[in-house]
C-alpha cells in the first residue's frame, strides 16, 4: 500500500521541515498558523502530501477500517490521497446540508470559528478512520466523534497530522478512541516549535 522510502525518517523530516518559516496570524486572541496542509497556502508540495499519506498508512490498522472520513475543507486532500493509495472508500463531513435521509448534523466550535457539519452515508457498524489536518481546541473532532457514533458507525481510530495543544488525550479518553498525531507543535515567541 505505501511507497518504499529510502530512509524511513525521510517522511518525518519532510513533514517537520514544512514548518520552517510558517506564518502565524492572529484571529482575535487566537494564534493561527498558516501551513500548506492546514490551509492550502502556501501551495502543497506533492512530496509533502506523499510523505504524510505514507505515514498515515503505516500507523493505521487497516484490518479495522471500512471507510475513511475527512472533514471539509483541508481534510479533503489528505483523505483523497490516502484513499487513492489504499483503495479504501472515503466520505467528507461537509459544511453544506444535502437533506438526505440519515444526515447527521453536528455543531462544532473552534478557537476561531463556529459552524455546523453534515455527515451523510454512514451506516450502522461501518468502521471509520477519521483523518484531519489539525487538532487544536478539539471542538471539531469532538463534534465529529459524537456525530459518527450517533449514526451507529464505529470510529476505529483517528489520525491527526498536526497536534497543537493538549486536547488529543482528553478526547481519546472521553470517546474511548485511539487518536494519533504525526507531529506536535507549540506556539513559541518566535513562531512554531516542534515538540516530539
Amino acid at each position: 500500500m505505501s511507497r518504499a522510502w529510502s530512509d524511513m525518517d525521510e517522511r518525518k523530516r519532510i513533514l517537520r521541515e514544512s514548518f520552517t518559516d510558517t506564518a502565524v496570524v492572529w484571529k482575535d486572541d487566537y494564534p493561527y498558523f498558516v501551513h500548506p496542509l492546514t490551509d492550502g497556502v502556501p501551495r502543497i508540495d506533492a512530496d509533502l502530501m506523499r510523505a504524510v499519506a505514507d505515514l498515515v498508512i503505516e500507523i493505521v490498522d487497516w484490518e479495522e477500517v471500512d471507510l475513511i472520513l475527512g472533514i471539509e475543507a483541508m481534510g479533503l486532500p489528505l483523505v483523497a490521497t490516502v484513499s487513492l493509495m489504499t483503495n479504501v472508500p472515503m466520505l467528507i463531513a461537509r459544511k453544506r446540508s444535502y437533506g438526505l435521509e440519515g444526515e447527521e448534523i453536528v455543531s462544532q466550535s473552534t478557537g476561531y470559528s463556529k459552524g455546523v457539519l453534515h455527515l451523510n452515508d454512514l451506516s450502522e457498524n461501518d468502521r471509520v478512520l477519521i483523518i484531519d489536518d489539525v487538532l487544536s481546541t478539539g471542538g471539531t473532532l469532538d463534534a465529529i466523534l459524537e456525530g459518527v457514533t450517533n449514526t451507529g458507525a464505529q470510529v476505529s481510530e483517528v489520525v491527526i497530522v498536526v497536534e497543537k495543544g493538549e486536547k488529543m488525550r482528553e478526547l481519546a479518553e472521553k470517546h474511548g478512541t485511539k487518536i494519533n498525531s504525526l507531529v506536535k507543535i507549540e506556539m513559541g515567541e518566535n513562531g512554531i516549535v516542534i515538540v516530539d
